[in-house]
Formats: C-alpha cells, sequence, structure tokens
C-alpha cells in the first residue's frame, strides 16, 4: 500500500511525505490502543487513529491515478504487464515476508490463526474477515491491490472500447461510484449497524472490511490527478489557492474527527447511520483537500519540511506491516519489568519504527531497484503519437 512517487528530497513532496507520515502515525496510536494498553494512550489520535488508513487510501488514488493520466495525456500507451510488474515488486516482497513468518510463527506473531493462506495470496482476505484474526491488517492491502487491478483496466477499457468519451462523462462516472458507496453502506447499515444487545460483529464484516464499501475512498485521489492532467489550466488555478485549501482542508478534517469520535460507534447502540453512510466518504473528501494543499505551492504544507517525516513516509508500508506483531512480542517482553505506560509506549514505537526500517531496508529497497531498473515505467517504450482513443478522452472538453 502507500505507493510513492520517485524522488523522495524532491520539494514538491514533503506534503505528501508529511501525510503519509501522518497515516502511518495515525494507525500506530489506534492500533495501540486496541491491541496493547486497551486504553486511549494518545489521545484523539488514538481514538479516530483508524482514519489512518482512509489517507492512505485518498493517496494511493491519487499517486496512481497520476502516473497513469500523467502518461494518457502524453500520449504513451499503458503497459499492464509492465504496471502489474511494477506494483507487485512494490507491494509482494515486504508482505511475503511479513505472511511469511506469520503462517510459521503464529504464536509468537500474535498467538492466532491467520485465515487460511490463499485468501492471503489473492487478495480476498478482506472478504467477510472477522476482526481479530491473525493479521488482520492485511484487509487494507487487499483493497489496495484490488485497486491497482482494476483502475488501469478501466482506463483502457474507456480509451479502447468506450469510444468517444468526454471528460465530462469520466466526472460523472466518478461521482457516480462515490454516491453508490454511500448509498451501499446506508443500506447495509439497517442490517449490520444495529444488532441485538449492542453486538455489531457484523459491521466489520460487512462495511468496515468490504471492497465494496471502501473503493470510494480512493476516487477523491484519482479526482486530483484527473484535475491536474485533464485540466491542466484550472489546475494551475487551483493549486494558487494554498492556503485556502490547507485551511478548508484542516477545517474539514477536524470537524469529521470530532463527529466520527463522537457519533462513529455509540456505546450500547451500534454505529451510527450518518457517520456509516456519508463519514467515510466525507473524511475521504477531506483528505483530498489536504493532498490538494500538498501540491500547491503557497501552503505551509507544500513549503514546510518536517524532519524525520521523509524518513518515516518511506518506512510507512514496512511499519504498516510489521508493527502490530512487534507490538505483541515488545508488549511481553516488557511486562514483567513494570514500565511505565510513557516508557512502555516509547519503547514499544522505537521497536516498530527500527522494525519497519529493517523490513524497508533489507527487502523493500532491493526489490525496488530491481523494478527500476528493469521496469522502469508503466507504459511501453515505443509509444509515439497519441493514440485515437486517447486523443478522444483528452479532447471532449475544453479545459476550464
Amino acid at each position: 500500500m502507500i505507493s510513492q512517487e520517485a524522488n523522495h528530497t524532491s520539494k514538491r513532496l514533503d506534503g505528501l511525505d508529511s501525510l503519509r507520515a501522518v497515516a502511518i502515525l495515525l494507525v500506530f496510536a489506534y492500533h495501540y490502543m486496541v491491541f496493547v494498553s486497551g486504553t486511549p494512550t494518545f489521545g484523539w489520535a488514538s481514538t479516530v487513529g483508524w482514519t489512518g488508513v482512509d489517507l492512505f487510501f485518498v493517496l494511493s488514488g491519487y499517486l496512481i491515478g497520476n502516473q497513469l493520466f500523467a502518461g494518457i495525456v502524453k500520449g504513451k500507451t499503458l503497459s499492464l504487464k509492465a504496471f502489474y510488474i511494477r506494483r507487485l515488486l512494490r507491494t509482494l516482497p515486504n508482505y511475503y515476508v511479513v505472511l511469511a513468518l506469520y503462517f510459521l510463527l503464529p504464536t509468537v506473531m500474535g498467538g492466532r490463526q491467520p485465515p487460511p493462506l490463499w485468501r492471503f495470496l489473492t487478495f480476498t482476505q478482506n472478504l467477510g474477515l472477522a476482526p481479530g484474526t491473525a493479521f488482520s491488517h492485511a484487509w487494507s492491502l487487499c483493497i489496495e491491490e484490488q485497486f491497482y487491478l482494476l483502475l488501469p483496466l478501466l482506463l483502457l477499457g474507456a480509451l479502447r472500447f468506450g469510444g468517444f468519451m468526454p471528460k465530462r462523462a469520466a466526472w460523472f462516472a466518478l461521482v457516480g461510484l462515490i454516491l453508490a458507496g454511500v448509498a451501499l453502506r446506508g443500506a447495509l447499515w439497517f442490517q449490520y449497524g444495529q444488532e441485538p444487545d449492542g453486538a455489531d460483529h457484523g459491521y466489520y464484516p460487512h462495511i468496515y472490511y468490504s471492497s465494496f464499501c471502501r473503493f470510494d475512498e480512493f476516487l477523491p485521489g484519482v479526482a486530483i490527478a484527473m484535475l491536474k492532467n485533464l485540466h491542466p489550466d484550472l489546475w494551475k488555478r487551483v493549486i494558487g489557492w494554498g492556503r485556502i485549501t490547507l485551511t478548508a482542508g484542516v477545517l474539514a478534517t477536524g470537524v469529521l474527527f470530532y463527529l466520527l469520535a463522537k457519533y462513529y460507534y455509540i456505546e450500547g447502540y451500534g454505529y451510527g447511520f450518518a457517520m456509516t453512510s456519508f463519514g467515510y466518504s466525507l473524511l475521504a473528501c477531506a483528505f483530498a483537500l489536504l493532498v490538494v494543499a500538498a501540491l500547491s505551492p503557497g501552503s505551509l504544507l507544500y513549503r514546510v519540511r518536517v524532519p524525520g517525516a521523509a524518513s518515516l513516509a518511506a518506512w510507512s508500508y514496512a511499519i504498516y506491516l510489521s508493527h502490530k506483531p512487534l507490538a505483541h512480542i515488545a508488549r511481553k517482553q516488557l511486562a514483567p519489568w513494570g514500565l511505565g505506560d510513557g516508557a512502555t509506549a516509547a519503547i514499544i514505537a522505537v521497536v516498530c519504527l527500527l522494525g519497519g526500517w529493517l523490513l524497508y531496508r533489507f527487502v523493500e529497497m532491493p526489490f525496488m531497484r530491481l523494478r527500476d531498473r528493469h521496469h522502469p515505467t508503466n507504459f511501453h517504450a515505443a509509444s509515439g503519437a497519441q493514440t485515437p482513443q486517447s486523443s478522444e478522452l483528452l479532447a471532449g472538453e475544453p479545459s476550464r
């Protein structure tokens, strides 16, 4: 998960690195509360920390969408083989190492038996997933991989078989899919949002972990990529409003964090209808405003380089995969020492950071170098002139 563009040192990526760093910190804060301390050790960040995954979804939507649209507008021909090889070399090595450890050392990694191996290998583990199973946090990677599979196929289908496809139709389709996600979650809430005696175990398998209920969170990121590449004149104006966009994004995110903390899950009642049906999509849109701000030169998010954010962003995928078992192992080892909550949290955080760095350094990076050496692009090397289909997609409407 957590796709990255090429150059971490580039000034224009500082904002995206900051957002990635915030996302992994939120996820760690939430999982620390759920699987280590049992209390909101990091305050509000623990309570709403699960939204870090939603931020990753928006970032992936933009980064992958931008890679694809940027090539298409230049008349390049997308190579599905190259795209999928690049994605697999990016995501599978770390994933396979952690997955192997879960199956070889289940007691050490958490003490629970994971779902069948084929569910992980086919990236369908998230479908109908019961909470609390081993390596359950791989659910978000499954949805990411499904997104990577479908987006280029949809774009190629639109270019090759869809005939004349105006930009307006693409925007209508994107908005329609977001509304479909809202409608589906709303309909499923009546069945799984409230269950007898406050037992809402059906919510996670059928809504929270569901591909169909979470796919729309990638789309605000894809919308940014479409705006940037299909409407360059409008994009130049939008990124000129960096301060306004950042202010709007911070305010919208803050309001949604408050609403999610208060009304997402209500003790003895279940999950709120509004937060279930609209909350996920609204949160993704709020995060999308922050992504736009991160790409806007006038924004502080763009201009300020947060110390350590670039490194944390680079290691975020490895940290995401490994932090839960490492926190479990560290907690067991530290228990006899009787350390205070602060010292325990600090040590576990360092262990998770170190474990993520080791996985990044010795597994992820060698395969990334291999990818960049043998498959440096998602597009055919000899794709010169713009294809008629791509010309139709781009010329459907004048840029505004």
